[in-house]
């Protein structure tokens, strides 16, 4: 499970693995290791066998027998769909998400769902629903959220890959807590289907070891489906093959000033963008120091409304599911107040905010178009220990708050629709991985992805494990 789901795949094709043992492999890994990490919400053991023994040598479906997770807030068909809430704790889900189909289609096999924070609202995963998830690398700390269980098992070598999506952060997050790569495609590069007609901060994305196998599943789960209200241009040419390409001589800015004014950044993230820097001039870029216009508290109070209307009408919708009104007694307090906030709020007061967020998006796109990519830390601080983020506080919405200190850097670009990937180029002096965020231009993947397969190739990371899980041979 710590080979790359290409690699996997390719054994699977030739004969060399049949893909009921690479599921039966990763069946027992969970069986070891997830007691200790908590990141499945359910495990799919009869339904992945048997889709296991459909698959035989010469499939060419691009990941035919690979094993994969889904995030517990996309429907796989038969399976728990629980958003981390109570009021869905019991929910099967009646068909399938675009995500789910299409990773299907192309072979992979569903071992279970993974677990995510009540809503998917906080960076880290402690629903009370599941219990905490932990982070492998350190049992005492957070993988993150709210992508946390996909990246627990990830990392943990349960799976090679897993679903995640990103609403705020939610697959770069916990790609950095766990020493992952973790893209946040561009906006409309996804389809919602079937539920949505587009997503103005969140879309769907992978938690992989390597660039490779983010660039081939975006290519499997990119693209429009009908009735889609927006989407992002088709690419050239596959992702998997710009990935290859030498990305050339790139203008790179670099920041390590936090869109939060409040929020400080610790030496450790800020000193990998320092050594990302001199390794990216190393490569033959030019690297430049910007300051972004971007700290301005309005900014934060806009987006935390646009992105609360969103788990506001997640809650409703739990609602809808349980045949009743959502109570109090329900939830967590931080998502009650949350949804009593954003009710309290006129529709026009919330499309206000939207319209507003998206002006200092555009401000922004403006200000990086010089630029072929930015730098930034892809956290302000180290991966959390578990209980940091309490949302049953006395006053909740200050945990809400809070988590914004240790994430500054990623939410902004749900904002611009950019899309922006977590690399764990370094090892922290703590122990603990040690990621940067790189952001690319508006639709812009294909150079992204590019440059990120040249840092990996000067800086590798893909041997790294942590000790949990560690002791099997590749």
């Amino acid at each position: 499970m710590f080979r790359s789901a290409i690699e996997l795949a390719g054994m699977v094709r030739l004969g060399e693995v049949s893909a009921s043992e690479l599921v039966q492999s990763s069946l027992q890994r969970i069986e070891e290791l997830n007691p200790a990490l908590n990141a499945f919400v359910e495990v799919d053991e009869r339904g992945a066998l048997a889709a296991a023994r459909e698959i035989g040598a010469g499939d060419d479906r691009p990941f035919a027998g690979v094993p994969i997770a889904i995030k517990n807030n996309r429907p796989v068909k038969g399976l728990r769909l629980t958003y981390g809430c109570s009021l869905m704790s019991e929910h099967i889900a009646a068909y399938d998400h675009n995500v789910t189909r299409r990773l299907r289609d192309a072979g992979f096999v569903i071992v279970g769902t993974t677990t995510l924070p009540e809503y998917g609202i906080l960076p880290t995963s402690e629903a009370r629903l599941f219990g905490a998830t932990r982070n492998p690398w350190d049992l005492a700390r957070t993988p993150g959220g709210s992508s946390g269980g996909a990246a627990a098992a990830v990392a943990a070598g349960i799976v090679p890959v897993a679903h995640g999506n990103d609403g705020g952060g939610s697959v770069r997050i916990p790609a950095a807590c766990c020493g992952l790569v973790g893209l946040k495609p561009a906006r409309g590069r996804i389809s919602p289907a079937p539920e949505l007609g587009d997503s103005d901060l969140g879309i769907d994305g992978m938690l992989t070891r390597s660039v490779a196998d983010t660039a081939a599943i975006l290519d499997v789960l990119e693209g429009y489906e009908q009735g889609d209200a927006t989407w992002a241009p088709p690419p050239d040419e596959p992702f998997a093959l710009a990935a290859q390409i030498e990305p050339g001589r790139l203008r790179i800015a670099a920041t390590t000033t936090p869109p939060q004014p409040d929020a400080s950044v610790d030496p450790l993230c800020a000193g990998a963008v320092a050594d990302a820097t001199e390794l990216l001039r190393s490569l033959g870029h030019d690297v430049q120091e910007v300051e972004p216009p971007w700290q301005d508290e309005t900014v934060r109070e806009l987006f935390g409304v646009v992105f609360s209307s969103h788990i506001a009408l997640s809650i409703a919708y739990s609602g809808r599911v349980a045949g009743r009104e959502p109570t109090p007694e329900d939830m967590e307090p931080m998502s009650w107040a949350i949804y009593s906030m954003i009710g309290k709020l006129g529709a026009i007061e919330q499309m206000a905010a939207a319209t507003r967020l998206q002006q200092f998006a555009r401000r922004l796109v403006a200000f990086l178009e010089p630029y072929d990519a930015l730098l930034t830390p892809a956290l302000a601080e180290r991966p959390l220990p578990i209980g940091t983020l309490d949302t049953s506080a006395a006053n909740p919405m200050s945990t809400f708050t809070r988590s914004g200190l240790f994430t500054p850097f990623t939410p902004i670009f749900n904002a611009t629709g950019q899309p922006a990937i977590s690399l764990p180029l370094y090892d922290g002096a703590d122990g603990l991985p040690l990621a940067v965020q790189l952001v690319g231009r508006p639709a812009g993947e294909a150079q992204l992805l590019a440059l990120a397969t040249q840092l990996e190739a000067a800086q590798p990371w893909a041997e790294r494990r942590p000790s949990l899980g560690a002791d099997v041979a590749l």
